[in-house]
């Protein structure tokens, strides 16, 4: 960047050059010549260190921006969910209760064992979801990015429990040719000999909160491809796995009170690996960290809704595979790791304050009541430690909305996998 006093100089000084030139003072054109060239270096350097620091300005409004989101929209979000929550729990006594899911477990020996994978295992809520799926007799595979870590997990809940059986496979969400090895282990476990049981459900937990943008290799941003985008893509590759065990089979979801922040003008399906929202030019500079975590959660919701529509309502009793979103509401866990130290902190003293933080062990319930309902129970919105049907934004119901958003990921996910199988 050139101010205008930079430009000034510089005419005067070439002008001064012309002059010498015409009087035939050669030397004295070559030091000046010289003078010129440092003098444009300088004014570049100033331009750049000003656009530097215009762009760090820039920077730190964002990061206010961010912050106000997070900190003020997030919790008026959660706010309002309680409210919800809490008027359907008022309600109850007036009302047939929808399900008692949490008294759920399997028994029966004559059948063969139920099996399931939870995402995101190593940790937070996919830690606490694998253990009490566990407990309740399912042989539960854990998946996650670090086997040593999952195994450790998998060693504490055997620990906890004789009875439970689990075992640790390796996946990356953001990585497509990760997706694809590991459903393809999947199958061929669920289809040798000495099958763990029937896959009869899939929790979609790991999520992630990047704080600056970064791109998978397939140039998706990393937020949604580990958020949306690789669990589309998971659920399709073992969808029919789990369609051999309709209509005992579901797929859950773990979505957020943070969908309830956006409007229809700030979504943009044809964005869908760019963080699928609408940016103005002047904002493309700009990581949006809590929006585009928005939409991904957002476009989880909807892709519950229309996969229901698709796989349940209007699918044969015998091939439905029910399909649930599940919210915890605000939880301890490391979703935050990216976000500084001291900002995680203040918002743990923020919600204990409110009364609106939870254990891992509290939040995973909702997860729990989800994937333990009824198995006629499909295309609901779970939310809370007690597991009651809530409402998500009219947005989310919005079927337009759901199909396009459903097309565009659908030929994200054909073309990903028609690359990467290439290399197989």
């Amino acid at each position: 960047m050139t101010t205008a006093s930079d430009s000034l100089q510089m005419f005067q000084h070439h002008r001064t050059i012309s002059v010498c030139k015409n009087r035939g003072w050669p030397g004295r054109v070559q030091a000046m010549e010289t003078s010129s060239e440092e003098q444009a270096g300088a004014a570049q350097q100033r331009g750049t260190k000003m656009g530097s620091e215009d762009g760090a300005r820039k920077w730190d409004v964002f990061r206010l921006g961010n912050l106000l989101r997070m900190a003020v929209v997030w919790i008026l979000c959660l706010f309002y969910s309680y409210i919800q929550y809490h008027v359907i729990r008022l309600q109850l006594p007036h009302r047939k209760h929808e399900f008692q899911s949490l008294n759920f477990r399997f028994r029966s020996s004559q059948e063969s064992k139920p099996a399931c994978i939870v995402t995101g295992a190593s940790s937070g809520l996919g830690r606490e979801t694998a253990s009490a799926l566990a407990q309740r007799g399912f042989h539960v595979i854990l998946a996650g990015r670090s086997l040593e870590r999952l195994e450790v997990v998998r060693a504490e809940i055997q620990t906890q429990s004789s009875s439970a059986s689990c075992q640790a496979l390796a996946v990356d969400l953001t990585s497509v040719p990760s997706i694809l090895s590991f459903t393809r282990t999947v199958k061929e476990l669920f289809e040798s000999h000495d099958s763990p049981g029937t896959l009869q459900l899939l929790v979609n937990n790991a999520g992630v909160i990047a704080a600056s943008q970064r791109w998978t290799e397939d140039d998706c941003d990393v937020t949604m491809a580990s958020n949306y985008i690789g669990h589309y893509i998971l659920t399709h590759e073992l969808l029919p796995l789990l369609q051999k065990n309709a209509p005992q089979a579901r797929i859950v979801n773990l979505v957020s009170f943070t969908h309830r922040a956006l409007q229809r003008d700030q979504i943009d399906v044809s964005q869908l690996r760019n963080g699928g929202i609408q940016q103005k030019p002047a904002d493309r500079s700009y990581y949006p960290l809590a929006k585009i975590y928005e939409t991904s959660k957002l476009f989880l919701i909807l892709f519950s809704y229309e996969l229901h529509r698709r796989g349940f309502s209007n699918t044969e009793h015998k091939d439905r595979v029910s399909v649930m979103a599940a919210d915890p509401g605000f939880a301890s866990t490391n979703l935050l790791r990216e976000v500084p130290n001291w900002l995680v902190q203040l918002s743990f003293i923020v919600m204990r304050l409110l009364r609106l933080w939870q254990s891992p062990t509290a939040g995973a319930s909702s997860v729990v009541a989800a994937a333990t309902a009824p198995w006629e129970v499909s295309g609901k919105y779970v939310f809370g430690n007690q597991g009651l049907f809530c409402k998500s934004t009219s947005l989310t119901y919005d079927e337009q909305l759901g199909r396009s958003l459903w097309e565009a990921s659908e030929g994200i996910c054909t073309e990903l996998i028609d690359k990467h199988s290439k290399y197989d």
